[in-house]
């Protein structure tokens, strides 16, 4: 046997065995940080889970989650995928000529939205009267911005959930944003560029913003959800926040918790999403008092996780602004803890909720 071949004879069953060692005896990861998801443990072995079939189908994630240098091999699926087959996207996540990542949404999910609609509907019909005034608002996907990649008919998709939410007014923001208001690695918006899009639906809601911010750096490279998922060598980018001195005077209650909270949790920096720093995260019921409103008004803001940095632009305006989270937190069970009594109420969700709504409870 010529000696290249006599080495690599030898050599790769060596490297089978230690990489088996190394699955078998290393210390199991609880979590990816990059994507942001908990990693399958080994399961426990019962006779009754080896009839199933349940034990090989949990023992094979555990194993493909638990891969030694797991990472590693993730980046040079992702670039090999992506530099040397040519494909535009990896793990459905697609890079455009801009630097943007975005996840393919398609097609439209018809009866994902008639489901979000019912939900609100049944708010409406449950607790809203004559003296509330109801409003709807579909956030567009990054997707609806960029060119030369799959994405699903977004007029065709606010059109659609405009009909089938005709007890609300609809407030339309697609031409209010661009690409530029948007993270490059993250599915959500950027806060300091939507003063046009709060501006219209304080606007429809019959109210005028003074716009009176200052800009702050939170972080200069923050890196969203798509950079874990994509796997790509991907830059960070910055991620700024809002401030007034008036935000001071706020009191906020985090009511799925019990506690006090400020308008920004600069700790969640450092944590595995940044992005958590606006309002704490997806919490499921915030109510923020402001003593120094320039109205007694009260607003109920039926949301996910883009409403978290697009509300604090409202403070001013509204004496008391309660977020809702019905991810989370059941519609049917709203009464024990909301007064809807004349309350504006706006359900602003994003194209990717409506779209996936079956976390709607």
């Amino acid at each position: 046997m010529p000696p290249m071949k006599k080495r690599l004879f030898w050599a790769l069953p060596i490297l089978y065995i230690a990489l088996t060692l190394a699955c078998w005896l290393h210390t199991p990861n609880a979590e990816s940080l990059s994507e942001r998801r908990k990693l399958a443990q080994m399961p426990k072995l019962t006779w009754s889970g080896i009839q199933s079939g349940s034990f090989a189908s949990n023992f094979e994630s555990c194993t493909q989650d638990q891969f030694p240098l797991r990472e590693t091999f993730r980046r040079g699926k992702a670039l090999f995928s992506t530099k040397i087959l040519g494909r535009r996207d990896n793990n459905r996540i697609y890079e455009s000529g801009e630097g943007f990542l975005a996840k393919l949404e398609y097609p439209m999910n018809e009866a994902s939205v008639d489901y979000a609609a019912s939900r609100f509907r049944t708010v409406y019909d449950r607790y809203l009267a004559g003296s509330n005034r109801v409003y709807v608002s579909l956030i567009p996907d990054k997707t609806a911005y960029l060119d030369g990649i799959p994405k699903l008919d977004h007029t065709a998709f606010a059109e659609r959930l405009r009909e089938q939410t005709p007890f609300a007014n609809f407030i339309d923001l697609s031409d209010t944003l661009t690409l530029n208001s948007f993270y490059k690695t993250d599915t959500h918006w950027r806060q300091e560029t939507l003063g046009k899009t709060a501006e219209a639906l304080a606007a429809a809601m019959g109210k005028h913003l003074s716009m009176e911010y200052e800009t702050k750096l939170g972080t200069a490279d923050f890196l969203g959800v798509y950079a874990g998922q994509s796997a790509l060598p991907v830059a960070g980018e910055p991620l700024y926040y809002l401030w007034n001195d008036a935000f001071n005077g706020l009191e906020i209650q985090d009511r799925e918790n019990n506690r006090t909270i400020g308008v920004y949790d600069l700790s969640a920096l450092n944590g595995r999403d940044p992005y958590e720093m606006y309002l704490s995260g997806s919490l499921s019921l915030i109510t923020v008092k402001n003593p120094n409103a320039s109205s007694t008004d009260k607003l109920i803001i039926f949301r996910d996780s883009f409403g978290s940095s697009i509300a604090p632009y409202f403070f001013e305006s509204y004496a008391e602004v309660t977020l809702v989270d019905i991810r989370y937190l059941p519609v049917e069970r709203l009464g024990k803890f909301l007064d809807f009594t004349d309350s504006d109420v706006l359900f602003l969700y994003s194209t990717l909720v409506l779209n996936n709504s079956e976390t709607l409870k």
